[in-house]
């Protein structure tokens, strides 16, 4: 059974299912997740020195990060199989997220740049500040931002144990403008039958990407099993024909405890993924509502 009242339609009046249809399970936070490619010499799936200086400079932003409260978390790490470095932070509001990019990571971004180019940065909150997108960008890192839309969270918002967890993050652009209302029908079905057949998918998110036809996707999974039935048997495997015939998928980021035969699954389903193992590197006690609460 669907709702009938305007609270819970999407944003071209589309009743949303039930399951979709409760208040956002986030506040104020702004969540980050994004990749560095570092420049020079390739040698095979190795890190390389770029790499390495790459993450070494990542980590001294977060101990420079320490010292600003509106940092929530950051993770740093080395991709799997490549010699990029994935990152995912989240602040307490816009304005933090802001302060991090023009003021407390201004030096050592441009240290960055000098071994790395920084790829699509995917930006997901209620409603994200276009100031914020303006800084990444002034910053010369690509962004896209996501203002929510729909979704559910599972386990009263508690945080999924974290070493067997993986998280995915992904955006998902429509072929025109005419197929996005399509696009986010899929998503929605896929969320909701989700619900009802794979309880191992506790969090399922849906944000808009503002001036343009594109969707950002954000999955929690409780483990790499739950994963993989999602992507053999479950709501991905049976709606990949279907997004693929109007939509293609960008920047998958997969988090945490990626088995390997995920990989190959994501290959086969041609996904433009990356991979990383979680790996802490800052976090303020508590937790918070954009990763779930302690």
């Amino acid at each position: 059974m669907t709702s009938t009242t305007n609270e819970h339609r999407d944003a071209e009046g589309t009743e949303l299912p039930d399951v979709l249809a409760a208040p956002a399970p986030i506040g104020t936070e702004i969540s980050v997740t994004g990749r560095w490619t570092p420049t020079g010499r390739r040698h095979g799936i190795r890190a390389t020195a770029e790499s390495h200086a790459t993450r070494a400079i990542w980590n001294e932003l977060t101990r420079d990060a320490e010292a600003q409260p509106g940092v929530l978390a950051m993770e740093v790490n080395h991709a799997i199989g490549s010699d990029a470095v994935l990152v995912h932070l989240v602040f307490a509001d816009a304005a933090a997220a802001t302060e991090f990019i023009t003021s407390t990571a201004a030096d050592r971004l441009a240290a960055l740049r000098d071994v790395a180019t920084p790829e699509l940065h995917l930006v997901r909150g209620r409603t994200v500040d276009s100031h914020l997108g303006a800084a990444f960008e002034s910053a010369d890192i690509p962004v896209v931002t996501g203002d929510w839309m729909s979704g559910y969270v599972r386990n009263d918002g508690r945080r999924t144990d974290p070493r067997t967890a993986v998280q995915v993050t992904a955006t998902w652009t429509a072929a025109s403008p005419d197929d996005l209302g399509r696009l986010r029908h899929i998503w929605q079905q896929v969320g909701t039958v989700a619900h009802e057949i794979e309880p191992g998918l506790v969090r399922f998110e849906m944000y808009q990407v503002p001036g343009r036809s594109s969707l950002i996707i954000h999955e929690t999974f409780e483990t790499t099993d739950e994963l993989k039935f999602h992507l053999t048997k479950g709501t991905a495997a049976r709606s990949k024909k279907d997004l693929d015939r109007i939509a293609a998928p960008e920047n998958y980021y997969f988090r945490g405890a990626v088995a390997w035969m995920i990989r190959t699954y994501s290959k086969f389903m041609r996904l433009p993924a990356t991979y990383v193992r979680r790996g802490v590197h800052l976090e303020r006690p508590g937790g918070n509502l954009s990763d779930g609460t302690c």
